[in-house]
């Protein structure tokens, strides 16, 4: 499609602002181009998933994937500068719409600024913000800036309709990942690991500050572990945008840490892992659906963190936890991420027979929560909103643009 005109070749501008992001957004090109007969054009910001797809992307990931208050203040100016870089690149290429997905932060302001501009063209957010765990006036806010919202669970769709932003659930891409398809000999036999061995998954995030802050706890939890459960080895999945780094933070941990590339890999690890401590966010999702019991942790900034806990609405991050509303899942956040309840957490779950079946069935109860109710997988149906939106755009129909804002209304 090019604008004002052919629905067959949709011109699609997306920014993802992170790895889990770029995840989506790959399966999101995918579906797109399947559902447009292969004539999909696209452009915009991504990392290596959606490269994968085709899209060159015009900013490098890594220097958008920041987490925190404090975190973010030192990389703001680079980081307008690329809002402003990536405006200029919209307004030039003239695309059919915009599609900002996952990271509210960045892709929040790149749809502000095209709206202060005059600019009318659709903007679609992949991945409601948490406004039902913290900052709930975001959906106000956001409703200023975009016409659509796609949402991944269930629940989410009435916070933002309240506020005027059309919401639509489209089920959560983690059940078209293939998590649960992972090979545990095929794993093994790749890294020659016998099959008795006691293997574990270890992710420390795919950002670089939350590397850097877990990566020494979680070695300091494993040597700790160690001591209690005898030998190990340990699968590291990471991804590109900080695969250096966990290279060089892991050398010095117990098991002889195995670096794992690629979805493929990293599920055939989960296969041959008993148990699973991994950076707080999505991945949790993808070790629920490969069935690997798991412990959850994550590290911001003192101030940050001071911060969250005035703020947070909910006692529970993890969405497991929030889906079956209990607390299956350890959840080791701020002080309590530390090596001594890490490693007690890990030993409950290799020893303990029935906690590992709680979590399992707690896990199966949480995926059933996440397809669709229109049958589609869960990027079809995201596809399909999108390119109804710019039907209904282009028919002059429920689509048409909102009003670029006239008040002085910025990002908080």
């Amino acid at each position: 499609m090019t604008t004002g005109g052919d629905l067959t070749a949709p011109f699609i501008f997306m920014v993802a602002g992170e790895p889990s992001g770029d995840a989506l957004g790959a399966a999101l090109i995918a579906a797109l181009r399947e559902r447009a007969g292969g004539r999909l054009r696209i452009a915009g910001i991504g990392g290596e998933r959606m490269a994968a797809e085709g899209l060159a992307s015009i900013v490098p990931l890594a220097e958008l994937a920041v987490a925190g208050l404090a975190e973010v203040l030192p990389r703001a100016l680079p980081i307008l500068r690329r809002v402003r870089e990536t405006v200029a690149a919209v307004r030039a290429q003239r695309p059919d719409a915009v599609v900002t997905i996952d990271s509210s932060g960045f892709g929040w302001r790149v749809a502000e600024r095209l709206r202060k501009q005059g600019e009318l063209l659709p903007l679609i957010h992949y991945v409601a913000p948490m406004v039902w765990a913290w900052r709930p006036h975001r959906a106000a806010e956001m409703a200023q800036w975009y016409d659509h919202l796609l949402t991944l669970l269930p629940f989410e769709p009435p916070y933002f309709e309240r506020v005027g932003l059309a919401a639509s659930y489209v089920g959560h891409p983690v059940l078209e990942s293939g998590a649960e398809r992972g090979d545990p000999a095929r794993f093994r036999a790749a890294h020659g690991i016998a099959a008795d061995e006691l293997v574990l998954s270890v992710l420390p995030g795919s950002r670089g500050g939350e590397v850097r802050r877990l990566i020494p706890v979680f070695g300091a939890a494993l040597r700790r572990l160690e001591t209690t459960v005898g030998p190990f080895r340990v699968a590291v999945p990471t991804v590109a945008t900080v695969a250096d780094r966990v290279a060089a933070g892991v050398r010095d941990w117990p098991g002889r840490p195995i670096l794992v590339r690629g979805n493929p890999d990293k599920y055939d690890a989960f296969a041959a892992s008993r148990a699973a401590l991994a950076a707080s966010g999505t991945v949790a999702l993808e070790l629920a659906l490969a069935g690997v019991p798991m412990a959850v942790a994550y590290r911001l900034s003192r101030p940050t963190e001071m911060f969250l806990d005035r703020v947070l609405q909910v006692r529970q991050v993890n969405l497991i936890n929030l889906l079956v509303e209990k607390p299956v899942v350890p959840e080791h956040l701020g002080r309590d991420c530390a090596p001594e309840p890490l490693a007690a957490s890990l030993a409950t779950l290799i020893r303990d027979e029935a906690v590992r079946s709680a979590h399992r069935s707690a896990y199966n109860a949480a995926m059933r929560t996440l397809y669709p109710a229109n049958g589609l997988s869960p990027s079809a149906a995201a596809a399909e909103r999108i390119l109804a939106i710019l039907a209904e755009r282009a028919e002059g129909g429920p689509g048409q643009p909102i009003e670029a804002p006239t008040t002085g209304a910025t990002h908080r």
